[in-house]
C-alpha cells in the first residue's frame, strides 16, 4: 500500500505551496493538470512552477497529458460534455501511468498537484484518489491550512 498526497495550488503564493510540500516531506511533485497554465495564477504556469520547485529542491514530473481531468480525446466525455471519469479510469494509458505513480510513491514521498484548492471539486479526489483507494492505497489531500484530509472511498461522481 502506497501513501500518495495531493495538493491544489489555487492562487496561493509559490512560497506557501513550497512550505506546505516541505512540511509534509514531499520530494516529487507530479503535475496532473491537463493544461498546466493559468491566466489567473501565472506563477503556476508549467515552466515557472517547474523551475521554482527544482530551485527549492523538489523533483517535478508532468503527467497531466495522461492523468489530467480534461482529456484531449472526445471519447472521454459524456454526451453532455462532462469528463467521463469511469471511462478514463479504464483506459490502458491511465492505468499504466497510475501504476507508475504508485511505484514512484513507494520510493519517495510525492504529491499529485492540480489547480483546485478543494480536492472535492477536483479530479484529484473524484478520479485519481477514487481509483487509488480502490486499489488499497492511502490518499491524503494537503489543504492550504496545512492539515490533511483523508476520505473514505466514495463514488466517481
Amino acid at each position: 500500500m502506497a501513501i500518495i498526497y495531493t495538493i491544489g495550488h489555487s492562487n496561493t503564493a509559490v512560497a506557501e505551496l513550497i512550505s506546505l510540500l516541505k512540511a509534509h516531506g514531499i520530494v516529487l511533485v507530479v503535475d496532473v493538470r491537463s493544461d498546466p497554465y493559468s491566466k489567473y495564477a501565472s506563477q503556476f504556469n508549467k515552466r515557472e512552477i517547474e523551475a521554482e520547485l527544482r530551485r527549492s529542491g523538489f523533483e517535478y514530473l508532468y503527467l497531466g497529458d495522461k492523468l489530467g481531468g480534461k482529456p484531449k480525446s472526445p471519447g472521454f466525455y459524456t454526451p453532455s460534455g462532462a469528463p467521463d471519469y469511469e471511462k478514463m479510469a479504464q483506459s490502458d494509458v491511465f492505468r499504466a501511468t497510475l501504476d507508475d505513480v504508485v511505484r514512484m510513491a513507494a520510493e519517495k514521498p510525492l504529491a499529485l498537484m492540480c489547480s483546485e484548492a478543494d480536492p472535492k471539486a477536483c479530479h484529484r479526489d473524484r478520479l485519481l484518489a477514487w481509483v487509488l483507494r480502490g486499489q488499497g492505497h492511502d490518499v491524503r489531500h494537503i489543504l492550504h491550512d496545512g492539515s490533511i484530509l483523508i476520505e473514505e472511498q466514495g463514488t466517481l461522481l
